[in-house]
Formats: structure tokens, sequence, C-alpha cells
């Protein structure tokens, strides 16, 4: 039986409920992390727990303290009857039950961690440019809520013209990130990334990768154009799930899975491997 946490305790799915007026189910009024379960255990999980506090911080919602996550990650991974191998974990802070629209009640917070399956992604992958714009000036631009109709409407247009992931840009037409991934592009032997200013997350692998890769390639944050994947000569992205993942097609353009890339991505998975929360 698959045990989830809810609140202040693990109880089996089907008792797994949240009440109609969490304001996370109204209005999108929380924040989540998601974290890759290797080996039955949580990768970064100190980096992740202190942007979730980023995150709630961000939104001005009491949540839950570090601690009491804590505890409820290790009661999912040790209890939740799901294999640990390689697994999918997923913190989620609401602002709890509230009253219909904006206003928030004085309800306390509401803390869910569930735990699935997960299978590893194929070793390259593609992406899609899209219309839409991450809004860098949003009063939720980097913080990972779970406001996501947005990418969630991106994504399915991504996946509609055959690719993994959306591309978008901030509205001043930068390079910014994609709806759950961020991305890097590699110009002239050097590995770039858009700067937090464009509305992009400050992504854990991201940030792993900045700092495990520069002795390997030069590596900066920039201001980027949108079209600079027109003409990268290597892309990828990165995630929690992904780790350091080429990308071979973006929109029509082919392009290779280059050296720079797999480099830092053997460079990754060897230091992962090896630091576990890092």
């Amino acid at each position: 039986m698959t045990r989830y946490w809810v609140d202040d305790r693990l109880v089996d799915i089907a008792d797994a409920r949240v009440s109609v007026l969490d304001h996370g189910f109204t209005v999108g009024d929380g924040v989540f992390e998601t974290i890759l379960v290797r080996d039955g255990v949580p990768f970064a999980l100190t980096r992740h727990l202190a942007r979730l506090q980023r995150s709630l911080d961000g939104l001005g919602i009491d949540g839950p303290s570090t601690e009491r996550v804590r505890e409820a990650v290790g009661a999912v991974v040790a209890g939740s009857g799901v294999a640990t191998d390689f697994s999918r974990l997923r913190i989620t802070v609401t602002s709890g039950a509230g009253p219909f629209g904006s206003d928030r009640g004085d309800a306390s917070a509401t803390l869910v961690v569930t735990l699935a399956a997960a299978a590893p992604w194929p070793p390259t992958t593609s992406l899609a440019t899209v219309s839409w714009t991450r809004n860098e000036r949003s009063a939720i631009a980097g913080l990972k809520t779970t406001s996501y109709a947005e990418n969630a409407i991106a994504l399915a247009e991504a996946k509609r013209r055959g690719a993994s992931e959306a591309v978008l840009a901030d509205t001043q037409g930068r390079l910014s990130e994609c709806t759950g991934s961020n991305v890097f592009v590699v110009v002239d032997g050097t590995v770039l990334t858009p700067s937090l200013d464009t509305g992009c997350l400050a992504g854990v692998t991201r940030d792993l990768v900045l700092e495990w890769g520069r002795g390997l390639a030069p590596m900066d944050e920039a201001h980027l154009p949108y079209d600079v994947l027109a003409s990268a000569d290597e892309v990828f992205i990165t995630s929690s799930t992904r780790d350091v993942h080429p990308v071979t097609r973006i929109d029509d353009r082919e392009l290779a899975a280059g050296p720079v890339t797999a480099a830092l991505s053997a460079a990754f998975e060897q230091a992962a491997r090896s630091e576990v929360d890092p």
C-alpha cells in the first residue's frame, strides 16, 4: 500500500486528502520542490529545502519548519511503499484552506510529501520554441510555485510538436528557461545560461553545473538573445530528474550532442554519486 505524508503523518493513499477549500487547489497559492531519490537517498535535499523556504518567503506563506519537512521526507522515503532506487519525491506546501478568492484565511499551511517511481530520460532530448514569454517582472518570478498553468500550456504545445520541452524568452526577448528545466548553450567553447533576472528559476542542478563545471570549460550567466538557440554550438537543459540532458533538436534544427555537454554530464554524474547532499 502506497503511503504519503499529509500535514502531520503518513497516511494510506486512499486517505491522502486535503480540503477542497485549500488555496493550493482554488488559486494555486503554494510552492513545491521535486527531488530525485536514488538508492534510497534524496539528492541535494538541503539545497531543495532552502529553495522551498525562499519560495515560501516570496509568497509570504508561514510554512512548516525545515526540520518538520525533513521529518516528512524521511518518513515517506522509508515508509511510502514505493521503490527508492530511482524515484521522484515531491514536497508541496500551500497556504492552507481559505475563503473563495485571493484573500487568505487564518488556517495553517498544508504540507504534502509524495513519492513515485521515475523512469530515466532518453539519452538526448528536443525543444520547441513557443510564442509565450516568461514575465521577469512578475510577483512570482524566480519562485517555484504551484501556479503552473502557463507551463502546462507551453509544454502541451511542445509535446504536440514532438518535443519534450518548451523553451521561453522573457518579455525583453532574452532567453529565459524551459517549463521545468533550465537551459544552457555552448558558444565558441563557453558555457552560458540565462541570468536570473530573466525570470528563470534558480535550479538546483543549474547551480551545481555552474559550480562543478568551472574547471572543464569557461562558464557564465548572461543575457542571451532568444535566437541564440538557432546558432549555438551545443545546447543542453538541466533539472533534478534530467541532470545534464543534451538537446539534439530545436524546432526543425538538428544539432549534435557535443563534447562540452558530454564532459559536463560525466562530471556531474560522478560528483552527484560521490556527494549526495552538496
